[in-house]
């Protein structure tokens, strides 16, 4: 008689399926830190692929101080707690340890529910000759006078 693969060969009842993460008592975290996130990315994005506000990695988001109302995800509580002071998308990606994709979907969210305020980087169209000599020495000068 051969022993089915997994079952124990002992009395009772056999290993039974595996209750996954999150089954216990409820105090084990969602991460590995050898396996990495146990939540896919779609999974946080709820599938999404693209935001609904237009964010750049240099965006920078601050909370605006409004609660959205019902459930915020897990990830959508751990951006707005990040969002106290300014902060850019890249470091709120890097911080949530998520793909900048998904935190820019999240992101967008918080966006929609007035719980963010966002602003664009910002772009010299015009301004000072970045070659001119004048400009590179007064900026040489100033970080002389503060080293």
């Amino acid at each position: 008689m051969t022993t089915p693969p997994g079952a124990t060969g002992g009395p009772g009842p056999g290993p039974g399926p595996d209750p996954g993460p999150g089954s216990g008592s409820g105090d084990e975290p969602w991460f590995d830190d050898e396996a990495g996130r146990l939540v896919r990315p779609y999974t946080v994005s709820e599938g999404r692929t693209r935001p609904s506000a237009p964010l750049d990695l240099l965006t920078m988001v601050r909370a605006t101080g409004v609660r959205p109302d019902g459930y915020l995800g897990p990830e959508h509580a751990q951006v707005l707690r990040l969002c106290g002071g300014p902060v850019s998308v890249a470091e709120i990606a890097a911080s949530i340890r998520q793909p900048a994709a998904v935190t820019k979907v999240v992101l967008s969210d918080l966006v929609d529910w007035g719980a963010v305020a966002t602003r664009g980087p910002v772009h010299l169209q015009s301004g000072p000759d970045p070659n001119n000599r004048e400009v590179l020495e007064a900026v040489l000068d100033g970080l002389r006078r503060r080293l």
